[in-house]
C-alpha cells in the first residue's frame, strides 16, 4: 500500500481513503458535552467551560483504563463522577441524559461542505470513533454524505488511543492506493497514530502547540482547509 508522503497535496480522489475521528473533528463535541452537562446538572452553569471540560476529560480517561464497556455506560459513569466531585446529584438518572443527547450534537459549520467536496472528488470516507453504533446512527443523520466504512468502539471492543481502531483502518486501507486519518484530538488520534506509523492530518481547531511525540503530515485549522489542501483547485 502506498502512503501519503510529506508535502502530499493535490492527488486525493478515487483510490484514496480518508478516515475521520467523529466527535471533535466532524461534530462540535465541546459544545455538545457542555450543553448536555448543564442540562443534566443546573449547578454546572456556574462552572467555566474550560474547567468543566477538564473535569469531564480527566474522569473519562480514568474510566477508560478499565475493561471495555459501551460508550453510553462509560459516558453515564463519567457524568456521575463529575457530579459526585462537585456535590451535585450523582444518581444515574441525570447522568444518563448526557449520552442520550449525543444524536443532537451538531456538525461544525465547515464539516458538511468539506465532506461533500471530498465525496464529489471520488474520495472514500470512513469513520473511526469511540462511540456506540446506536449513538453514531443518530449522528450520521446530520451529514449530507454517506460514510462507506464505520469503525466504532462497540464493534472493536476498544477505545482510542489503543491500537484496534488504527488496525481496522490499516485493514481497510489495504484496498486503496492511499490512506490518511483525519482527526483533532492529540491524545486519542494524533499522538497514537504517530506511534503506530499511521499517516495523520491534524485538524487543529483549538490552535494547540504540536507536542514532540506527534508527527502529522500536515496541520490545518478546520475541515475547509483540509479539503482545500487535499483538493487544490477543485
Amino acid at each position: 500500500m502506498n502512503r501519503f508522503e510529506r508535502g502530499f497535496e493535490g492527488t486525493a480522489g478515487p483510490g484514496t481513503l480518508l478516515t475521520f475521528d467523529c466527535y471533535g473533528t466532524l461534530i462540535d463535541w465541546e459544545a455538545g458535552i457542555l450543553a448536555a452537562l448543564r442540562a443534566a446538572y443546573p449547578k454546572a452553569a456556574g462552572v467555566a467551560d474550560e474547567a468543566l471540560l477538564g473535569e469531564f476529560l480527566a474522569a473519562q480517561d480514568r474510566l477508560k483504563t478499565s475493561d471495555y464497556r459501551p460508550y453510553r455506560q462509560l459516558l453515564t459513569q463519567t457524568a456521575a463522577e463529575v457530579a459526585s466531585a462537585n456535590d451535585w446529584d450523582a444518581s444515574e438518572a441525570p447522568a444518563a441524559r448526557v449520552p442520550a443527547s449525543i444524536p443532537s450534537w451538531q456538525p461544525f459549520p465547515d464539516t458538511n461542505p468539506a465532506l461533500s467536496r471530498l465525496a464529489r472528488a471520488g474520495v472514500t470516507l470512513g469513520i473511526l470513533s469511540n462511540i456506540d453504533d446506536d449513538l453514531l446512527a443518530g449522528t450520521l443523520e446530520h451529514f449530507e454524505i454517506e460514510f462507506a466504512l464505520l469503525g466504532t468502539a462497540q464493534r472493536l471492543r476498544s477505545y482510542k488511543p489503543a491500537a484496534p481502531h488504527f488496525e481496522r483502518g490499516r485493514e481497510w486501507a489495504a484496498g486503496f492506493d492511499r490512506w490518511l486519518h483525519v482527526a483533532q484530538s492529540l491524545f486519542h488520534d494524533i499522538v497514537p497514530a504517530t506511534g503506530f506509523g499511521v499517516p495523520v492530518l491534524w485538524v487543529n481547531r483549538n490552535a494547540q502547540p504540536l507536542p514532540d511525540d506527534a508527527d502529522p503530515i500536515h496541520i490545518v485549522p478546520d475541515l475547509a482547509a483540509a479539503a482545500a489542501w487535499l483538493l487544490p483547485g477543485l
